[in-house]
């Protein structure tokens, strides 16, 4: 019920990775997701360890969901000498098409951990049901 809407970006990511480099708001850095469903929803957690709730915006156009995040660097004092920086900082980003079967009026979002948790209903309409099946009264004679 989900689609990936650029084949492109796991190999995008790949790059960025191995070069160091880290996102912008007009090239965002992927973020890792794990989707699946649970009854009558749908679960999408996406990994965002380190970002500020307030940094994260979550849009839905269509069925289109779209989920940004920043992480920015932490100075806790003016004299910091970094030896070492390796978790990735900049403009995370990911978009993901909806099928007509979610009902994205019904979307909730809890970050807790570092994890950013969305729970999409599914539609109504896809849910499975019942169809009684009617019968005709086979006994009834047809007068000639």
């Amino acid at each position: 019920m989900l689609m990936r809407t650029d084949p492109f970006r796991e190999l995008d990511r790949l790059t960025q990775q191995f070069l160091g480099t880290t996102g912008t708001w007009s090239r965002p850095t992927p973020m890792p997701l794990d989707a699946y469903r649970a009854g009558d929803e749908y679960v999408m957690c996406f990994d965002l360890p380190g970002v500020d709730p307030e940094a994260i915006d979550i849009d839905v156009e269509r069925n289109m969901l779209t989920v940004k995040a920043e992480r920015r660097p932490r100075h806790d004092a003016e004299d910091v000498k970094w030896e070492l920086s390796e978790r990735p900082l900049g403009v995370f980003s990911r978009q993901v098409m909806l099928s007509d079967t979610l009902d994205p009026q019904g979307i909730t979002a809890d970050y807790d951990a570092g994890v950013l948790t969305l729970r999409i209903p599914v539609a109504e309409r896809a849910k499975p049901r019942k169809i009684a099946i009617s019968h005709r009264d086979d006994h009834k004679q047809i007068q000639a």
